[in-house]
């Protein structure tokens, strides 16, 4: 039996006949006959059925929430009173705009002032409110790092683990390890009005198999256009697919190794599922005038962030494995270099629509199975060039995240910064001990699911992450 989480490209039975035959031709023509056996192979197997994973998993999907732009850790979760008290006080940086060297600084209150919350009396900012009332039921990274303080670079590692080139993304690899549950449905689905940097790389599927790549769903009247079927009735369709489907695994049949083929054929079974089930799902009008105020949505609304929690929920209950949620785009963003003011305008858009996620999870009863991850690429600097400036640079050396449900422990800050929020003090988590969590809460070893690809075993967190166990329930 193949491997679930090894590329089955990478072991292929031959016998000696076979071997002895295929060397008549050249250790060349062995070679290529390898390739095509190991072609035939993949065809065979059905990419994304159900499998389980390396041990009992925590969650069963994933809901991944992205802020573009890089949001300020010390104006949302990361409370630092001494920088509030330092306003103004210049302090040296050992580095700036990624470049290292020693900078004369002016240290920057937050622009928004800071409450405890919950029985757990975590600090939350007066930009999430909202979410500060469920903060019992989240765990708050406030010492994670990065490698790179470059928008498209930050952005790709925090989706797909590398800042320098294209990889696969984390959807594409739970997809790929894991399969799907429902076949009238992607395994991967991005509700997203814009891509964020980076563009659509962040949820390709670079080297895995295309039918992992994420399906991105644009937010309005017709968020997956050219559903609708064509024929006459639904009957009629069938009969056209199944004979459609008849030709196609026929021709297959005579050209083992056409994977392109299969994956057309694959396409088109789930887009007919599709047809008959994304349109309830995207339905939002059975929803209760309660249900919709939790989530900030003005009935008959297909547009805002509310829109895209409610439809996660909706989409959780109906078995995607992998869903991740981008609030903005590459422009109009949280970089608000020139003014922190623009933080709140941001904030406000997002804030009730992640605390009704939560909430609703909840009481149905699927926060427990849910891992829910908010991050952005990084944070912005509790310092600049000015005393009196308004705005924040880049700053990938800490900030905040925060996971909530599917085996994570609620109600607790992990990590800390130091006094000013510039560097972690203790419990540092990088983007790869991130992933890392993320794919041990659905019970993958993050070392063992890997696909061989030019040559070298790759994986979502490269050659390095730790589960941060700290965090588990």
């Amino acid at each position: 039996m193949i491997s679930v989480f090894r590329n089955p490209h990478s072991v292929f039975p031959m016998s000696r006949r076979d071997f002895l035959c295929r060397a008549a031709g050249g250790f060349g023509a062995v070679a290529l006959a390898g390739l095509w056996a190991e072609e035939a192979r993949a065809a065979s197997a059905d990419p994304l059925a159900p499998r389980p994973g390396h041990f009992p998993p925590r969650a069963d999907q994933v809901i991944f929430i992205f802020s573009t732009g890089g949001v300020s850790h010390v104006d949302s979760f990361d409370y630092k009173p001494k920088l509030a008290a330092d306003h103004g006080k210049s302090i040296t940086a050992a580095r700036w705009l990624n470049k290292p060297g020693q900078f004369q600084r002016f240290l920057i209150r937050p622009r928004f002032a800071f409450k405890r919350y919950g029985k757990s009396g975590a600090w939350v900012s007066d930009l999430f409110p909202h979410v500060g009332a469920v903060i019992d039921d989240v765990c708050v990274l406030n010492a994670m790092k990065c490698d790179s303080d470059g928008h498209d670079k930050a952005t790709l590692a925090a989706h797909t683990g590398s800042d320098g080139f294209a990889r696969p993304s984390a959807g594409a690899w739970v997809s790929y390890g894991l399969g799907t549950v429902n076949r009238n449905l992607p395994s991967f689905m991005v509700l997203a009005p814009a891509a964020p940097y980076a563009g659509a790389q962040t949820w390709g599927s670079d080297f895995l198999p295309a039918c992992h790549q994420g399906t991105h769903v644009v937010p309005g009247k017709d968020p997956l256009p050219n559903l609708r079927p064509l024929t006459a009735g639904a009957d009629l369709q069938q009969m056209e697919l199944d004979l459609l489907g008849k030709l196609n695994h026929k021709h297959l049949d005579e050209r083992a190794a056409d994977q392109a083929l299969d994956a057309r054929i694959r396409s088109f079974e789930t887009a007919f599922g599709m047809q008959r089930e994304a349109p309830e799902a995207f339905d939002l009008s059975k929803e209760t005038d309660e249900t919709l105020k939790l989530y900030g949505v003005d009935r008959g609304a297909t547009t805002g962030f509310g829109w895209q929690c409610l439809v996660a929920r909706r989409l959780a209950e109906r078995g995607v494995r992998f869903q991740e949620l981008i609030d903005v785009g590459s422009s109009g963003n949280w970089d608000s270099h020139g003014n922190m003011a623009d933080h709140e305008r941001l904030a406000k858009a997002i804030d009730r629509p992640l605390a009704g996620l939560l909430t609703d999870l909840k009481r149905r009863g699927m926060l427990d199975r849910t891992l829910v991850v908010w991050t952005t690429e990084f944070g912005r600097t509790p310092f600049n060039q000015q005393a009196d400036h308004l705005g924040r640079e880049h700053h990938n050396l800490c900030f905040s995240s925060w996971l909530a449900g599917g085996g994570v422990k609620p109600g607790i800050v992990y990590g800390k910064s130091d006094e000013h929020g510039i560097l972690p003090a203790e419990g540092a988590v990088h983007t790869h001990d991130l992933h890392a969590t993320m794919l041990h809460l659905l019970g993958i070893d993050h070392e063992r699911l890997t696909y061989r690809h030019a040559g070298r075993d790759y994986r979502l967190t490269d050659v390095a992450g730790e589960v941060v166990k700290g965090i588990l329930a």
